[in-house]
């Protein structure tokens, strides 16, 4: 039996591509509910999902783990479709209300999401009930300062979002910018371990039971990244570069030292790596390798996502 197989029947996990996140859809009498939203290019194949596995159901509520462009790119469209209430970590809920875009993510990474509102917020320690079980709110700083998890002491769930993936976890962001990350993926991983946990949902991979595995390949690569931490900026540049690929499909090698000068992640990436002026050859050395393990095709001076990326 698959872990999706044995989730309840009141949780569908809608596993996407890498440029979204995957959706987790909630249904009970009370409400339906949707865990993040996807990337913002996906946004109406999101809402054709959600509408097709609701039928004439309306879309209740949208929970954001944490607001990473392809966690809550699909908020506005589901917003616009439905008068859906949306629940957002609640340290994020200042610069979402403002709309700061230095202080959002989005810009930071080469990025898009269109703006979106909230009616509420998610802090640690809270509890809410969706697809009939009871949640707690976990704190999941690390990868994102603000993100929080969803866990069910039954049906010993969890809602990982990026702090846990089968084969590792998201990019420490906080460390590109000189602040503490690898402590605090560090204690989350730790938490994780405290629970009792049959079966995680990631927020990208498919749902998976083998729990202990899982935590002892990421507590392993936290202690690589920690020992070098310029691996966690190539690990990021990598991931940011393929990312937008798998959104325009083509970029040049110039557009994309483009996106590198202007996008503040990227930038702050480099800036560990290398001298600005050896950010040219930087690129290639990372492209190049991208192209060896397969994730983009280099064409001359034009990079293009595979054609079996979705």
């Amino acid at each position: 039996m698959s872990a999706a197989s044995a989730l309840p029947e009141s949780i569908r996990v809608f596993e996407r591509g890498w440029l979204s996140s995957n959706n987790v859809l909630l249904v009970d009498k009370a409400r339906a509910a949707l865990v993040d939203t996807g990337y913002a290019t996906h946004a109406e194949q999101t809402l054709a999902l959600v509408r097709h596995a609701l039928g004439p159901r309306a879309l209740d509520l949208i929970v954001n783990t944490h607001l990473h462009s392809d966690h809550c790119g699909g908020n506005a469209r589901l917003q616009a479709h439905w008068p859906c209430a949306t629940l957002i970590p609640a340290a994020s809920a200042t610069i979402v209300r403002d709309w700061d875009e230095p202080r959002l993510s989005f810009l930071a990474t080469g990025q898009t999401c269109e703006r979106f509102a909230f009616t509420g917020t998610l802090a640690a320690g809270e509890r809410l009930t969706l697809g009939g079980v009871e949640w707690e709110v976990i704190g999941a700083p690390g990868h994102d300062p603000d993100s929080v998890m969803l866990y069910a002491a039954e049906p010993r769930l969890l809602i990982s979002a990026d702090a846990l993936w089968e084969y590792g976890f998201g990019v420490i962001f906080p460390e590109l910018e000189g602040e503490s990350g690898f402590a605090e993926q560090q204690a989350v991983l730790e938490a994780i371990a405290k629970l009792d946990v049959r079966t995680v949902i990631p927020g990208h991979g498919k749902p998976f039971a083998n729990v202990e595995a899982a935590l002892e390949r990421a507590f392993s690569r936290l202690a690589w990244l920690r020992a070098d931490p310029a691996r966690n900026a190539k690990n990021a540049l990598k991931v940011l570069i393929v990312f937008k690929l798998l959104e325009v499909r083509a970029m040049t090698l110039d557009s994309l030292m483009a996106m590198l000068e202007s996008a503040a992640s990227l930038r702050a990436a480099a800036q560990q790596l290398a001298p600005r002026s050896a950010w040219p050859a930087l690129l290639r050395e990372l492209v190049g390798e991208l192209a060896k393990s397969g994730a983009l095709v280099v064409n001359g001076e034009r990079l293009e996502a595979p054609a079996a990326a979705v």
